[in-house]
């Protein structure tokens, strides 16, 4: 079979990449799966069989459980929010304002500091009776609060912490997809006697659902693999209410040495990760309009 000369050179230009995919990709996740068959190798004791003695042991773990759920709120509470507060904080920088540039940097700062420096930040920030939080509460005669160490308040604490630091992140996409849109889309919908509400929702949004898309993968990714601000802030307490799913699986492969167990976890993660993704893609791909 004649093989074209411009077909090998393609294959050429994608090795690279295909070459880093399976060796940081999909290597370690068949790696995962083969070694959450197995049990933690001890010194003198290799790892033996299991079959699914771990898949077992995670069914009857309750922290598992409570992590899986604290993990679901923290997604449900952040990824909406962000997304939507980057979206309005898109649309006012992308008007004509006096100062825009400066602006844009005050809402994309919070995405460039590190993401230990962020939890730091808001760990004085949440400090009883010293914290900006109590101290802002305390002029409105309110009573201050252990935030990060109580159970009701520990989660939302962490939520409010992801919230102001990935929506800046997010608002950048869509101000570049925004900027992409013809404004005669908006003069012509406007002669037409749209309102602005019937502009937003019948044009701008379904031509910025590609980015919304996008958007939406990234914050689920993101809510699944947080870690940074829950080691600094919590560390899972108290009584596991703020512990999430990556974070259980640090400290069981890091803290506990259970290396199958750890790899069964993030075997979990990683299925949780794809069913989301691929309902996702298949329930959004069809109310997006790509030009």
């Amino acid at each position: 079979m004649k093989v074209s000369l411009h077909a090998v050179y393609g294959w050429l230009l994608l090795l690279p990449a295909i070459v880093l995919l399976a060796a940081f990709t999909h290597y370690p996740a068949l790696a995962t799966l083969w070694h959450s068959f197995f049990t933690t190798p001890k010194a003198g004791r290799p790892a033996s069989f299991a079959g699914l003695d771990n898949y077992a042991a995670m069914r009857d773990d309750p922290v598992f459980w409570q992590a899986l759920w604290n993990n679901l709120f923290f997604a449900l509470g952040t990824i909406p929010t962000s997304v939507a507060i980057a979206l309005i904080m898109a649309l006012w920088v992308n008007r004509k304002l006096a100062g825009r540039s400066l602006l844009r940097l005050a809402y994309f700062t919070p995405t460039i500091l590190p993401m230990v420096a962020v939890a730091n930040i808001w760990l004085f920030f949440y400090t009883p009776q010293y914290g900006l939080v109590d101290q802002i509460a305390g002029v409105f005669n309110l009573p201050g609060m252990n935030w990060l160490g109580n159970r009701t308040t520990a989660l939302p604490a962490l939520m409010l912490v992801t919230i102001w630091k990935e929506a800046g992140f997010f608002m950048i996409f869509y101000l570049a997809a925004l900027q992409q849109i013809p404004p005669s889309l908006r003069e012509a919908a406007l002669l037409e006697g749209a309102s602005r509400w019937q502009y937003f929702s019948r044009i701008l949004l379904p031509l910025l659902m590609p980015t919304t898309l996008f958007v939406l993968i990234n914050a689920l990714i993101n809510a699944f693999r947080m870690v940074d601000h829950v080691l600094v802030m919590t560390k899972g307490g108290p009584d596991n209410a703020s512990t999430l799913l990556l974070f259980y699986i640090y400290e069981v492969g890091f803290s506990y040495w259970d290396t199958s167990y750890a790899a069964t976890l993030s075997v979990v993660l990683l299925l949780i990760l794809s069913i989301t993704a691929i309902l996702k893609f298949q329930w959004l791909d069809r109310r997006t309009h790509y030009q």
